[in-house]
């Protein structure tokens, strides 16, 4: 049995979270994963003051602020702010921070590449140190998995494969059914955001979109989605979010094949969310005997503690501007620009079949 890594590094001195937004995520990820951290929360600031001053009474959060000009001057200086609204408000809420600030943006980075790019130029001129919330980098099985390429033990990568089966819950979040994106850009793009963390940045993408006949409020909620990364890389999403067969048959596992072994970490949150299921992270290495699987534990899961990872991040960045911020707006762009790439694909249509008719 192998040991790997299975934490994300963190601050010297952890600095304190002023929240923009208090939706389910919040409830179920950020709150209960920044307690488990010992971070300091000091305040949260919503549209609906009613839903922040819930979880401030929750989650033990001193102040609720009743507009955005009264979280802004509450903020102590060294604020980290957690900004977790949907990509259409992410425009309207970033331009109002002040210039230097610390910021980590919860996923997507806007509604479309146009939107990203935006986001980008107003940070870059703010100087914000400003991240987005790509936390399934730092899911503790996801960090174990990038050890075992780190370290060389599965050899030279040739098949990356993220299959979802599942049914999910798309009624818990309100704001979908006037979203023209769904699936990809709320969902996959974390895929094709931790695909690229172990890979790097595809060359093209083939994809393909669907709607599901029993959810007309909704627009894409499935995908096929194929990355272009040469002739030696095959790389696949799948994403089915409308199986109706029960537990017994869902899926959600990325698969890692190399020449010296394969790797496959089922991610149990998106089953029977939001209970969820427990992570396995399974793998076989080659060596000169037969080829044996195995079980490796793993303390922490995707949700929550992933989402220490992606604010730890930002707080080590702005206590030191020479360590790394792996999801930076920048890095995050690059993730945007493959989902713009999936959407556009899927638009452009299939190659015609010539069948001679």
């Amino acid at each position: 049995m192998i040991e790997l890594q299975t934490s994300c590094a963190m601050p010297d001195r952890p600095r304190p979270i002023l929240g923009i937004g208090a939706g389910g995520i919040v409830r179920d990820a950020h709150l209960p994963a920044y307690k488990i951290a010992g971070f300091e929360h000091v305040g949260l600031y919503d549209p609906d003051i009613g839903k922040a001053k819930t979880l401030a009474d929750q989650f033990d959060v001193p102040s609720v602020f009743g507009s955005m000009e009264e979280a802004l001057e509450g903020a102590p200086d060294d604020v980290v702010f957690d900004v977790a609204v949907p990509g259409g408000v992410v425009r309207k809420i970033i331009p109002q921070l002040p210039d230097g600030a610390a910021v980590l943006i919860q996923k997507p980075l806007g509604l479309n590449l146009e939107d990203a790019r935006h986001l980008c130029a107003v940070c870059r001129d703010k100087q914000l140190i400003a991240a987005v919330n790509f936390q399934l980098r730092y899911a503790p099985p996801i960090i174990a998995l990038r050890s075992l390429v780190d370290r060389g033990l599965l050899g030279d990568l040739h098949d990356i494969q993220m299959q979802v089966t599942l049914w999910t819950p798309w009624e818990l979040w309100d704001f979908l059914k006037t979203e023209k994106r769904v699936e990809i850009l709320y969902h996959s793009i974390h895929y094709l955001d931790m695909i690229r963390f172990f890979a790097g940045d595809p060359h093209g993408v083939f994809a393909r979109v669907n709607r599901a006949p029993g959810q007309p409020d909704l627009a894409d909620v499935k995908s096929s989605i194929i990355l272009d990364y040469g002739d030696l890389l095959r790389v696949t999403v799948s994403a089915n979010h409308c199986h109706e067969g029960g537990l017994a048959n869902q899926e959600s596992y990325v698969r890692l094949e190399g020449s010296e072994g394969v790797a496959k970490v089922t991610l149990g949150l998106c089953m029977d969310y939001p209970r969820g299921r427990p992570d396995v992270f399974e793998y076989c290495l080659f060596g000169d005997g037969t080829p044996s699987w195995e079980t490796l534990d793993i303390e922490g899961t995707w949700m929550p503690h992933a989402f220490i990872g992606t604010m730890a991040s930002v707080m080590a960045k702005a206590e030191d501007p020479s360590r790394p911020l792996p999801t930076s707006v920048d890095d995050a762009l690059r993730t945007m620009a493959v989902v713009e790439a999936a959407y556009l694909s899927s638009a452009s249509g299939s190659t015609p079949i010539d069948y001679g008719d």
